[in-house]
C-alpha cells in the first residue's frame, strides 16, 4: 500500500490527526500563562493526544501543542518513507557502488526524489493573506511554561537567517523572549547557524535579517533541529523529507524570503552589538537556564493568515515531545554516520540526558586506540561536539539500550588507560554543571576488546558511613545515596571500602529511590548532574606520559551542586487550577499524568 506524501503545512497534519483521533480540542478559556503548559504537560506524562486550545486568554489564535509527543504522531508527519530514502541513496554510494543498472531501476523512486529537492519561488503565498506593519508580538499567544521563567516565549520558532558575505541559509530553532511588542530575546547558543551570521554581521557593523517562521510543514520543523554540517541548507533537507520543493514568497519589504505554508512571519533584524538580558527558562535537561545577555530581534512587520493557528511546546524533564523528534532525527540520520565517520558502526545520544549529556557509539577497533580516533571524529562534528560524555566499545550491543552499553564498557575497561577526561573546553549553553557558561569538559570511557573483568550484580554491604542505601543499576554500576553536597565529600573514605572495591563504577545520588526508579531516571539523574572534569573522582591518581591513570572504582558524584539551577516544578496556585478544570477541558474524559515527575523522577 503506498504511503501518503507528507503534510505540506500544520493544518493539513492536523487534519490527519483529527481522523486518527490524535488531537483534542479545548473550548474552556484557557490561560498562556502556566495554565496551557500544566495542561499539556500533564497529556504528555500520559501518553494522551495533541491539543487544539481554541480559546486562548488574551489572543484571536488558536494554540496546538504536542503535535509530536508520541512515536505514532512523529510516525504520522514523517512515515518510514524519508528513512528508506536515506538508506537507499547512502547504500547506492556505498555499498552497490559503482551500481547496476538493475539497482539503479530498483531504486529509481528514491533517485527520482532528488529532482524534488530545493525551493520554488510563488508569487502570491497562503502566509501573505494578512500583515501587520505595526507590530503587536502581544497579539500573539506566547505561553509561559513554568514559574520562574522570564516571560512568554516562542517555543517552536523557525529562524532564518543569511551569511552577510553571500552562501548558504541556515533555519534553526532558538527560543525567544518576548520583550514587548516590537523586540524579542534571541537565545542563539554557541555553535549555531545562526550566531554565527549574527557574529559576522557585527563584525561589519550591520544588522542582521531575520525571519522567524511559526508552523510550516512538519518536515521544517524537524530540518531546523537537524545537526547538519554547517553549510549544508536545512530547506534541502525539508524537501527531501516532504517529497516535494519547499515554496516560498517574496515581499518588496525584506530580503529574505517568506515560508509560503507558515502559519506566521516575523519579519526583522538582530541589531548588532545590542544585547538584553533574557530567561530564566525552564529548558529540556529539567531545570531552568538562567539570565544571561542575548541578542535582540527587533520586530517589524509580522504576516500571517487569516485563520493563522498558533504552533507551541513545552520542554521540560524528559521525556517531552522534544525527545521523541529527538529519537526519531537519530534514526533517521542514523545511515549517514559510518559514512561520515567510517570508524563509528553504531551511534546514540541519549534523550533522557538532555541529548548532550551523554552518547554511546560503536566502533571498529582494528588497531591500537582506533577507538579513540573514531571518539575525536564524533566530538568534532557538528552538534555532537558538545557532548558531554561518551562510551565506547566495539562490542555489538544494542546501543540505544543503557542496560547493555554500560556493562559491556565496564567489563572491558581498564581504569588506567580507558578514561579520558578533556577539561577547558566548552560546554552545552543549557548546561550547568561546569564553572561558567558555555565553559565544561568532556569524557570518553572506552570497554574494547576482551573482558578482564566479571562484574557485581548485587551489592551485599554493609554500607560504609555515611552512605544510607544502595542499589546496582546494572551489572558493575552501584548507586549509592549519600548526604547533600555541601555536607559530605569525604570520597576517599568511601573508595577505600572494601565493600564498594569491587564495583568499576560508583554514582553518588541525592536520593536512591528516584534515581533507580528506571532507565530514565538514571540516565537523567546521573548525567546532568557531574561535569567530568570537576565530579570524577577515583582511590588514586598519577600522571603517565601526560596521561592521569586512575586505579580502583571510578566514582561519579552526580548530587545537585549549589551552582546548579532549580529543578522545574509545577507551582501550587497552577496545579489547583489545572485540577480543578480537568472535567471542564475535557468533558468527555481524559487520562492525566503527573507533570512534576515526567518519566525521570
Amino acid at each position: 500500500m503506498r504511503e501518503p506524501k507528507p503534510p505540506k503545512n500544520l493544518r493539513q497534519f492536523i487534519d490527519t490527526l483529527r481522523r486518527e483521533g490524535e488531537v483534542v480540542e479545548i473550548d474552556h478559556e484557557v490561560d498562556p500563562t502556566l495554565e496551557l503548559a500544566e495542561i499539556h504537560r500533564r497529556i504528555v506524562a500520559a501518553e494522551g493526544p495533541a491539543l487544539l486550545f481554541k480559546n486562548v486568554k488574551g489572543s484571536s489564535f488558536p494554540v496546538v501543542t504536542n503535535l509530536f509527543g508520541t512515536p505514532k504522531r512523529v510516525d504520522a508527519a514523517f512515515g518510514r518513507r524519508p528513512q528508506e530514502l536515506i538508506e537507499d541513496l547512502v547504500n547506492l554510494a556505498t555499498r552497490d557502488f559503482p551500481p547496476k543498472l538493475g539497482t539503479l531501476w530498483q531504486k529509481r523512486k528514491s533517485l527520482g526524489a532528488l529532482t524534488k529537492l530545493g525551493t520554488r519561488q510563488r508569487r502570491r503565498v497562503p502566509v501573505m493573506e494578512q500583515m501587520q506593519a505595526h507590530t503587536k508580538l502581544s497579539a500573539l499567544p506566547l505561553i509561559k511554561s513554568w514559574p520562574e521563567d522570564g516571560g512568554h516565549f516562542l517555543t517552536l520558532p523557525l529562524v532564518y537567517t543569511e551569511p552577510v558575505d553571500g552562501g548558504p541559509p541556515n533555519l534553526g530553532m532558538y527560543r525567544m523572549q518576548r520583550y514587548d511588542d516590537s523586540t524579542m530575546g534571541l537565545h542563539w547558543q554557541i555553535g549555531k547557524g545562526g550566531g554565527f551570521h549574527h557574529h559576522r554581521a557585527e563584525e561589519l557593523g550591520q544588522a542582521l535579517p531575520v525571519h522567524v517562521f511559526l508552523g510550516g510543514p512538519p518536515a521544517l520543523m524537524l530540518s531546523a533541529i537537524s545537526p547538519l554540517p554547517e553549510n549544508v541548507p536545512e530547506l534541502l533537507l525539508c524537501s527531501l523529507l516532504q517529497e516535494g520543493k519547499l515554496e516560498l514568497g517574496r515581499s518588496d519589504a525584506t530580503p529574505l524570503p517568506l515560508i509560503g505554508e507558515s502559519e506566521f512571519t516575523l519579519v526583522g533584524e538582530a541589531l548588532p552589538h545590542t544585547r538584553r538580558l533574557e530567561g530564566p527558562f525552564g529548558d529540556h535537561y529539567g531545570y531552568y537556564s538562567l539570565e544571561h545577555d542575548f541578542p535582540v530581534f527587533q520586530c517589524t512587520r509580522v504576516y500571517h493568515r487569516k485563520d493563522a493557528i498558533y504552533p507551541a511546546t513545552v520542554v521540560g524533564k524528559p521525556r517531552q515531545e522534544d525527545f521523541y523528534l529527538g529519537d526519531y532525527l537519530q534514526k533517521l540520520l542514523s545511515p549517514l554516520f559510518p559514512v561520515v565517520m567510517p570508524g563509528v558502526k553504531a551511534l546514540w545520544s541519549y534523550g533522557e540526558t538532555g541529548f548532550h549529556s551523554l552518547s554511546a557509539a560503536i566502533v571498529r577497533e582494528r588497531y591500537y586506540r582506533e577507538s579513540m580516533a573514531s571518539a575525536f571524529r564524533i566530538l568534532g562534528e557538528g552538534q555532537l561536539s558538545l557532548t558531554k560524555f561518551l562510551l565506547l566499545t566495539d562490542q555489538n550491543v544494542d546501543v540505544y539500550n543503557i542496560k547493555q552499553v554500560l556493562p559491556t564498557v565496564l567489563e572491558r575497561f581498564r581504569p588506567e588507560t580507558d578514561l579520558f577526561v578533556f577539561a577547558n573546553l566548552s560546554l552545552d549553553t543549557l548546561d550547568y554543571t561546569g564553572p561558567e557558561l558555555n565553559k565544561g569538559s568532556r569524557g570518553v570511557m572506552v570497554g574494547t576488546g576482551e573482558k578482564v573483568r566479571d562484574l557485581p550484580t548485587v551489592y551485599e554491604g554493609p554500607l560504609p558511613q555515611p552512605a544510607t542505601a544502595a542499589k546496582a543499576f546494572c551489572p558493575g554500576c552501584l548507586v549509592v545515596e549519600v548526604p547533600a553536597y555541601e555536607a559530605f565529600a569525604d570520597f576517599a573514605h568511601l573508595l577505600s571500602d572494601g565493600s564498594l572495591q569491587q564495583w568499576p563504577l560508583i554514582v553518588l545520588v541525592d536520593d536512591l529511590s528516584k534515581a533507580t526508579k528506571n532507565d530514565a531516571s538514571f540516565l537523567w539523574t546521573t548525567f546532568t548532574r557531574f561535569e567530568p572534569a570537576a565530579d570524577i573522582h577515583a582511590k588514586t591518581t598519577r600522571v603517565h606520559r601526560h596521561h592521569i591513570c586512575y586505579s580502583g572504582s571510578i566514582l561519579i558524584d552526580a548530587r545537585m551542586k549549589p551552582s546548579y539551577p532549580k529543578e522545574l516544578l509545577c507551582d501550587e496556585k497552577t496545579a489547583e487550577i489545572v485540577t480543578k478544570n480537568w472535567e471542564r477541558y475535557f468533558p468527555k474524559g481524559m487520562a492525566m499524568g503527573d507533570s512534576d515527575t515526567a518519566h525521570v523522577c
